[in-house]
């Protein structure tokens, strides 16, 4: 089985694009990196991206921050996504209001 390397796709050539951009300060690229990769759920990675955000003067608090922001961020996505898909499917729990958010009964 022939095993295709990275270099044979256009991501990599788009992933360095994006990275050389100077739209974004290199703080703001360390602060979505991180983003992405804790959300992606890759530990090394997200590792990765915290050592070199450190390296690079971003505090460590602003990482915690970000990674605060982030986890809010999705758990907020998760639970509409469930809430959705419970709305979608008519079951019994979200016709009395129990699938709505925000909203007191």
């Amino acid at each position: 089985m022939n095993m295709m390397k990275i270099e044979e796709l256009n991501t990599k050539e788009l992933l360095e694009k994006t990275g050389n951009t100077t739209d974004l300060t290199d703080r703001e690229k360390h602060l979505i990196g991180l983003a992405v990769t804790t959300t992606r759920g890759c530990i090394a990675c997200t590792g990765r991206r915290m050592k070199k955000a450190i390296e690079n003067e971003v505090p460590y608090k602003t990482l915690v921050a970000a990674i605060d922001l982030s986890a809010a961020v999705n758990a907020g996505v998760t639970a509409a996504i469930a809430i959705q898909g419970a709305q979608r499917e008519n079951l019994e729990d979200c016709n009395d209001g129990a699938c709505t958010i925000g909203v007191s009964n």
